[in-house]
């Protein structure tokens, strides 16, 4: 534990550098395109689009999912899921890409992959306040439940900060690390919850248990049962023990690899 405290400590000691940085590096990104920054919101409104037409209208023939039409309810899960997604990938290989330049001055190695989730903010507020637009158009009204969506996104951060700090060690110790991360994010996507709705009589209820025990999916299942007022987080304690255990587990292994491996990570590269 004294790892861990160590590692959050120096988060919030740096925090202003994180966010300066991140600011920086959503400039930097796109500065060579025509369209800048504007990608970083056009890529996932395009990905929408194809999902809504392919599972919304082709599979599904516009039927709605608990009486919510399946443009918003799987636009308010797909939010959450990019910036979990991309602040994944994107922390893996953050230790990777900055140990060599960090190394030659006085900087925490470990806010790189807290400086990859920050940069991933800007598009996730955007992508919220469009969720929220369709919501009204279909229908969708605010409810006691909004305030609530508060704490998936404590959750939400909580899950990058322990799984980031992981993957950015592994990948330096493991070299195909990060190339079984993307794969394993793929196949992640579909058994998240979210283009589909697996909490149905349709699936097999030991098939449905295993699936909640997934953080992407108690994350995005989050955000809709607070966007469409489905139920209070504290009305599945048993899911909530799992996924905060499963949050302090990464966090004490990759706080622990972290600094065990820290004075040789650029011997490792």
């Amino acid at each position: 534990m004294k790892e861990v405290y160590t590692l959050i400590k120096e988060q919030f000691q740096n925090i202003g550098i994180v966010f300066r940085i991140s600011q920086y590096e959503d400039k930097a990104e796109y500065q060579s395109h025509y369209l800048g920054l504007v990608w970083e919101y056009l890529y996932p409104l395009i990905q929408i689009g194809i999902y809504w037409l392919v599972f919304g209208i082709g599979l599904k023939h516009g039927n709605s999912t608990h009486g919510i039409d399946y443009l918003p309810w799987m636009v308010i899960g797909i939010t959450p899921w990019f910036f979990m997604n991309r602040a994944t990938l994107d922390a893996s290989k953050s230790i990777y890409q900055r140990v060599g330049m960090v190394s030659k001055m006085k900087f925490p190695v470990s806010v790189l992959p807290t400086i990859k989730i920050v940069s991933n903010l800007s598009s996730f507020w955007t992508m919220l306040v469009f969720s929220i637009v369709v919501s009204f158009l279909y229908g969708v009204r605010p409810s006691i439940y909004w305030v609530q969506w508060i704490y998936y996104f404590i959750c939400m951060i909580a899950w990058m900060l322990a799984f980031g700090i992981f993957n950015s060690t592994i990948s330096l110790l493991v070299r195909d690390w990060r190339i079984m991360l993307q794969s394993l994010m793929r196949m992640l996507f579909y058994m998240s919850g979210v283009l589909f709705n697996f909490e149905t009589n349709s699936f097999p209820a030991p098939f449905v248990h295993l699936l909640q025990l997934n953080p992407f999916f108690y994350v995005v299942s989050g955000f809709r049962d607070s966007m469409l007022g489905t139920m209070w987080f504290w009305q599945e304690p048993t899911l909530n023990i799992v996924f905060w255990g499963i949050v302090l587990f990464f966090f004490l292994v990759g706080s622990h690899l972290h600094y065990k491996f820290r004075s040789r990570f650029v011997d490792l590269i």
